[in-house]
């Protein structure tokens, strides 16, 4: 027997990945998915993709999931913190919901309203010393899609002082499936072919979440939902505090991050490139006119923000090499 893990809310689309990826994980077995209105069903007449994964959706309660090792939340945001609670200590969980990532009360109650379930060690080993408090807790907030694909390019000239905390200016393309799998009307594939469309301007919830793990001071995100299924491409500018070198500090930065490639000089990231993969493809450069660094990232929000990053955090909670189970490859074309 391996490691017994379990994911609630494997009906959604970071549910399926996770599902996929612990399908092919050499130490997870996978001995609980449950879901809401999907419970009875079996996983495939949900996630076709898993053919040969003989297995029925079970009801979201904390029953069925006390008996795993480990417990992947992928539920939506503000259902996290009840389910958990009714785990036995000694289960660990990844939540990869917002319920927890926050430490500000303030900031939860304005971004996501209701009440604050108070912060968890928050998943994104690549930040200074998160490594080591990820694999010493039992309990761990994922991060945000757009978060994580902000946060690395962002992070480390903040730290460095190569960039003023405050300014910072971002555009971001985001997929479909960073939606959710509920119907809505403008996720229609009619309504989104041949579209792009900005939304939640100047109000997004992933904004404290990045300007905690970052240390910015004042940005603005600009979301675009554009017509792919999964990906984010996030543009990223800030104001240099002298004369920068932005690929330097990214290089330094993650020189022993399996995840996190700095691409060539002259080469941009691709959503495409990323898909599959729990990988974030970086670039950076100094604008010519305005003098603002410029940092591109790229990755998958269902990887690497969301299900990839949840098992490397589950890696590290278990002693594992953070890279067991996933890929730094995407899947082309």
């Amino acid at each position: 027997m391996g490691i017994r893990v379990a994911v609630a809310g494997a009906s959604g689309y970071a549910g399926g990945e996770l599902l996929r990826l612990i399908a092919g994980h050499p130490e997870f077995d996978l001995v609980a998915a449950t879901a809401h209105r999907q419970a009875g069903a079996p996983v495939t007449a949900v996630h076709p993709q898993l053919a040969g994964l003989d297995l029925t959706f079970a009801a979201t309660d904390p029953a069925t999931l006390a008996d795993a090792d480990l417990v992947f939340l992928a539920l939506p945001h503000g259902e996290s913190a009840a389910l958990a609670a009714g785990l036995p200590e000694s289960v660990r969980v990844v939540d990869l919901g917002a319920d927890h990532r926050l430490r500000d009360a303030d900031a939860w109650s304005r971004y996501y309203g209701g009440p604050h379930a108070g912060a968890w060690t928050y998943g994104l080993p690549e930040l200074p010393g998160q490594r080591a408090a990820i694999a010493g807790a039992t309990r761990v907030a994922n991060t945000g899609c757009y978060a994580v694909a902000i946060t690395l390019a962002l992070a480390p000239l903040i730290a460095a002082g190569a960039v003023a905390p405050a300014d910072v200016v971002v555009v971001a393309a985001s997929g479909t499936s960073g939606a959710g799998r509920a119907a809505k009307a403008h996720l229609l594939g009619s309504e989104v072919m041949g579209d792009l469309s900005p939304y939640k301007v100047g109000a997004h919830q992933h904004v404290p979440e990045i300007k905690q793990a970052t240390g910015a001071t004042g940005l603005s995100l600009t979301p675009v939902l554009a017509p792919m299924p999964r990906g984010i491409l996030a543009t990223v500018t800030a104001v240099p505090t002298g004369d920068v070198d932005p690929r330097g500090v990214l290089a330094d930065a993650y020189a022993d991050a399996p995840f996190v490639h700095l691409l060539p000089e002259g080469a941009w990231p691709h959503t495409a490139a990323t898909a599959g993969a729990n990988s974030c493809h970086l670039q950076a450069t100094v604008d010519v006119d305005s003098g603002r660094v410029i940092v591109v990232s790229a990755i998958d929000n269902l990887g690497k923000g969301a299900a990839g990053q949840a098992v490397q955090n589950a890696n590290l909670m278990l002693g594992l090499p953070e890279t067991t189970g996933l890929s730094t490859f995407g899947v082309a074309p």
